[in-house]
């Protein structure tokens, strides 16, 4: 995984920049798959929340999705959340929706990722 490019994302970056991913792993494949699949298991669970949630309690969730998002190299995620922390109580449809399909573009993203990865293990 750690020496491959990643597909670009809607805003022309990376949707998991890898060497990123690689560096903060160090370098570490089993550790690159399994901080990629708490990734997957977070937004699982936060993204939800966020959706149902008044612009504080919304605000808070972002942020911890931010943070995981930033340390595996989803920084369209994290833009994404950032504009949910700092979306006005009128904004905050739009922004959830932002971050809904950033995340949706990760997760489709991380599951190509493990997919190839498994596919080498097996090979």
């Amino acid at each position: 995984m750690s020496g491959s490019k990643s597909l670009g994302g809607a805003a022309g970056g990376p949707v998991v920049d890898l060497t990123h991913l690689a560096r903060m792993t160090l370098g570490e494949r089993s550790l690159e798959r399994e901080v990629l699949k708490l990734f997957v298991r977070q937004t699982e669970i936060l993204m939800p929340r966020i959706c149902g949630a008044e612009a504080a309690s919304a605000a808070t969730l972002a942020h911890t999705l931010k943070g995981s998002a930033l340390g595996i190299g989803a920084f369209q995620v994290a833009r994404a959340a950032e504009g949910v922390e700092r979306a006005p109580a009128a904004g905050l449809a739009e922004a959830v929706a932002t971050l809904a399909a950033a995340v949706a573009e990760s997760r489709a993203e991380i599951a190509r990722l493990l997919s190839a990865s498994t596919a080498r293990q097996v090979a």
